[in-house]
Formats: structure tokens, C-alpha cells, sequence
């Protein structure tokens, strides 16, 4: 592989990519308000890190018994699983268990944006074309927009809380690129198509989880506290772990690692503004959360931030000749190889 010509980076998603993109954005909107639903249902609390660890249980198993696991160092899956997993959804469990609401517990989370593409252009050199420039501009204006229409009455702790998950999902983005663009280079077709699978890293990377969650809970909510929830787990709760990790997790991470396997995360990661704009409606229609003007006027510059990232036509760039990873080199080297050698090879695996 390493004697290939890379074909070129692409610069747009295809059609059948950019519904699954805005598929996952959806699932991801509405597991805003399916998790509110699951905290405060039913007669007694629900722990944040506790109902977070039952989420990723579910996740693991019984899929483990069936998903092959990644080829991958075992140091590259907990890294996924501590960033993207853990550290992201503990701290948005406990943000929206402190106080914030689904609707801009949504919006705030899509700080990863930022903190993706910047750790890309630092890390894999992966500069943003104009039109993803402008449209990541225009998306986090409207962002703005409906965070400042919404009030200041959030805890300030609970927003902390929002951020630090945005920014640990924004490198977990990262570091799943980068593991995939490494495995890429292996030569190894088996491992090339084990390693691209989002399904695999979503489940293998989950396994890390659950125990670090409910050794935090003890630690911070008390023994007591925890038997008492999951004694008297509602069917609220039960219907909420289902959804977030059916279809949130399994389905929806699945989809969105295999998509950043195939293409650069700024391409990737601007869909995911709408999931802020499902968030809203859906608390809306649910919650009588209903959206006033500024959340409107933001919502609809997020959608035009959104086309303007992933549909305007960009300057194609010249693609630097391949070059030759030896065993010596460094992750972060290998991954800058990976760069403009992945995307030729993978044409041919993305029906696979």
C-alpha cells in the first residue's frame, strides 16, 4: 500500500454519507431529552455516573461476545473509550443532572466543533478549507445566538461540566482518526477493514467505562445512594438506557466513526450542529421547552453554517506524494502519513 498513489483527498461527502451523517445528528439530538427523561423519572434519582455506567454496560454486552475487537493496540482503544465515552458522557450526565436543560446541554456540547478542528490542525495537520471555515463561523455565531436568548440562569458549574465534555469529545474525534489513518497503513487488508469498522471501537472502547463510572458514583454519591437507585431503577430509566445505547451509542457511533475513517473530521463534524436543532424541537414538542426568536434566528444560522461547511465547493489542494512509514516512526508521525494515504485505499472499502 505504502507504493500507492493516493487519489486525492475528498473535498464532499457522498449523498448516501451525508444522510448518515444527519441520521446520527438526529439520534443524537433527541438523546438529549430521552436522558433528561431518565434522570428525573420515577419516584427515586437516578446518579449521573450511575445511570451513565448502565448505559455503557448495555453497550458492552452482550455485543462484545459477537463484535470482533479492533486491531488496534489495546493503549489506542482506552483512549477512545476514555475521551469520546467516558470522559464526554460523564461529564454530560452529571452537567444535566446539576441543572442543564437538554435543549442547551445540546447546544453547548457543540463546542467539540471547535476543539475537533483545532486539534486536527494542530495534530494531523488537517487545515480547514475557506468554506469550512466560514461555516464553522457562522454555526458557532448561531450557537451564541440561542445560548444568550436562553438566559443566564444555568449553574455555572453545570455548564462547566458541558464544556469539559465538549472538549473531550472533540479529542476523541481526533484520536479515533488518527488510530484508523494508523491501521490503514499496516497493509493488512484484514486489519484495514476490522480497524474502519465504527461498530468494533464503539463496543471495544466501551468496555473500559462502566467500572470507572461506578467507582466514581460510590465515591461521590455513597454506597447507600447507589443500591437505593439501582433497587428501585424505574422504567423510565430501563427505556432510557435502551435508547441511548441501542441506538445512540451502538448505531450512532458506529456510524459517525466509520465516517471519519473516510474523511477528514472537518468534513465530518459540522453535521453534528444539528443535533442541537433536534434537541430544541424535541424538548419543545415533549417538554413545552418552546424555542423563543433568538433560538430560532441561531437555529437557522446553524443550518446555514452547516451547508456551508459540507455543500460549497472548495479549491481542491495538491496531495503530497506518499511516503514510506518505517517501524521506527513515531504514532504521530504514522498518522501524518495516513493523511494522504487512506482515503485512495478506502474507495474501494466503503461498500464493504
Amino acid at each position: 500500500m505504502c507504493g500507492q498513489h493516493a487519489e486525492g483527498v475528498k473535498r464532499r461527502l457522498t449523498g448516501q454519507d451525508a444522510a448518515l451523517a444527519a441520521l446520527v445528528a438526529t439520534i443524537w439530538g433527541f438523546n438529549f431529552v430521552v436522558i433528561d427523561w431518565g434522570l428525573s423519572a420515577g419516584d427515586h434519582e437516578m446518579p449521573p455516573l450511575l445511570f451513565a455506567a448502565l448505559r455503557f454496560a448495555v453497550v458492552v454486552f452482550p455485543a462484545v461476545l459477537f463484535v470482533p475487537r479492533p486491531q488496534m493496540s489495546w493503549r489506542a482503544v482506552v483512549a477512545v473509550g476514555i475521551t469520546m465515552s467516558l470522559g464526554q458522557f460523564g461529564f454530560l450526565y452529571s452537567a444535566m443532572y446539576a441543572g442543564m436543560p437538554p435543549g442547551l446541554a445540546a447546544l453547548v456540547l457543540q463546542a467539540q466543533i471547535v476543539f475537533t478542528i483545532v486539534i486536527s490542525a494542530g495534530w494531523l495537520r488537517e487545515m480547514p478549507t475557506p468554506p469550512q471555515i466560514l461555516g464553522v463561523i457562522l454555526g458557532s455565531v448561531g450557537l451564541a445566538v440561542v445560548a444568550i436568548g436562553r438566559g443566564g440562569n444555568v449553574p455555572l458549574g453545570a455548564l462547566s461540566l458541558c464544556v469539559l465534555a465538549a472538549l473531550s469529545w472533540g479529542l476523541g474525534n481526533v484520536i479515533s482518526r488518527v488510530v484508523s489513518q494508523v491501521a490503514a497503513v499496516s497493509g493488512d487488508a484484514v486489519t484495514q477493514t476490522r480497524a474502519s469498522s465504527g461498530l468494533s471501537l464503539t463496543v471495544w472502547s466501551a468496555v473500559v467505562v462502566p467500572i470507572p463510572l461506578v467507582l466514581l458514583g460510590l465515591a461521590l454519591d455513597g454506597p447507600e445512594a447507589t443500591a437505593s437507585a439501582l433497587v428501585n431503577i424505574s422504567w423510565q430509566a430501563v427505556a432510557s438506557t435502551a435508547y441511548t445505547a441501542g441506538l445512540a451509542s451502538l448505531v450512532g457511533y458506529a456510524v459517525f466513526n466509520g465516517l471519519l475513517s473516510r474523511y477528514p473530521s472537518a468534513m465530518v463534524v459540522p453535521w453534528v450542529l444539528l443535533a442541537p436543532v433536534v434537541a430544541m424541537v424535541s424538548a419543545w414538542l415533549l417538554l413545552g421547552q418552546r424555542p423563543n426568536p433568538a433560538e430560532t434566528i441561531g437555529g437557522a444560522l446553524m443550518l446555514g453554517g452547516l451547508a456551508v461547511a459540507t455543500l460549497m465547493p472548495s479549491r481542491p489542494q495538491a496531495v503530497p506524494p506518499p511516503l514510506e512509514p518505517s517501524p521506527e516512526e513515531s504514532f504521530i508521525a504514522t498518522a501524518r502519513a495516513a493523511s494522504s494515504l487512506a482515503t485512495g485505499t478506502r474507495n474501494g472499502e466503503q461498500d464493504t
